[in-house]
């Protein structure tokens, strides 16, 4: 490695070691002052969230050996803190330890499942976690976490969290190794969440493969196949939305499910929306 070379990526490790110090102080507030702690956590969640500038960008990429593509991770070329935090916490998991410790303590704080979904939905699927209970847990939050930061969007008509999405939509529900990691409940919650979100993030194109991958449900012999649990959720989420842009979106792409199953295609009340 080169001296330069060398001298960049020392630069872009200090840089994520010093965003996680102040993501650890804002935990630390949060934890000591039950006051402020809601306003504290809701700016911790909007901080990481946000867009990288580019004197950031510079000093984080230059730093970054085959990691963090931007057009990969972002929406076009958008890439924002919890993108490369994530991935940091990928390549050196101590770094976060005392930040998920934090979180832990403030499980049950709104804003704390969005930030933990945030910061280490990569980590949990690259990480060993021996114990059920933890794992459970951990990937319940992710879950929750990412159901809400998708909802976010929806009600912005935004894409913050697109790479959230894809992530956990290309990496994990359709790839068995890393899904597999977590439990079958969660398995199933992961994909009924996908299931609403789906058209929103313009992912349609892997819907084929996104129904063959559906794990089996212990009511499947009432309900039906995949596409029929696939339908339920799309049609639940319409009756949900109110922001009109992300509506006709929705309604635009419905044409996609006319190969899917008549029987699915009838539990669809348009009349209701």
């Amino acid at each position: 490695m080169s001296e330069a070379s060398s001298s960049s990526t020392h630069r872009g490790s200090a840089y994520l070691n010093a965003l996680t110090q102040e993501i650890e102080k804002k935990l630390q507030r949060a934890l000591a002052s039950p006051s402020q702690r809601r306003n504290l956590l809701q700016e911790l969640f909007a901080d990481i969230a946000l867009e990288v500038d580019d004197r950031a960008r510079d000093i984080i990429l230059s730093g970054e050996e085959g990691g963090i593509c931007p057009a990969e991770d972002g929406i076009d070329s958008r890439l924002c803190f919890y993108d490369v935090l994530a991935d940091h916490y990928v390549r050196m998991p101590e770094s976060g330890q005392r930040i998920l410790d934090l979180i832990v303590q403030l499980w049950s704080q709104l804003f704390v499942s969005h930030i933990f979904a945030l910061l280490f939905h990569k980590w949990i699927f690259e990480v060993q976690l021996n114990n059920d209970e933890v794992l459970l847990r951990y990937s319940s939050a992710l879950v929750q976490g990412a159901t809400n930061v998708f909802w976010i969007d929806i009600q912005t008509n935004s894409r913050h969290f697109q790479s959230l999405f894809r992530y956990l939509l290309e990496e994990v529900a359709l790839e068995p190794a890393r899904l597999n990691k977590i439990p079958v409940q969660v398995q199933r919650d992961l994909f009924l969440v996908l299931s609403r979100f789906i058209f929103f993030y313009n992912s349609v194109d892997k819907l084929e493969s996104f129904l063959k991958q559906f794990p089996v449900f212990p009511n499947a012999f009432l309900v039906g196949g995949s596409a029929d649990f696939f339908v339920i959720e799309v049609a639940d989420q319409l009756q949900k939305l109110k922001v009109e842009p992300v509506l006709l979106h929705y309604l635009s792409q419905i044409k996609v499910l006319q190969g899917i199953t008549i029987s699915s295609l009838m539990r669809i009340n348009f009349s209701n929306l």
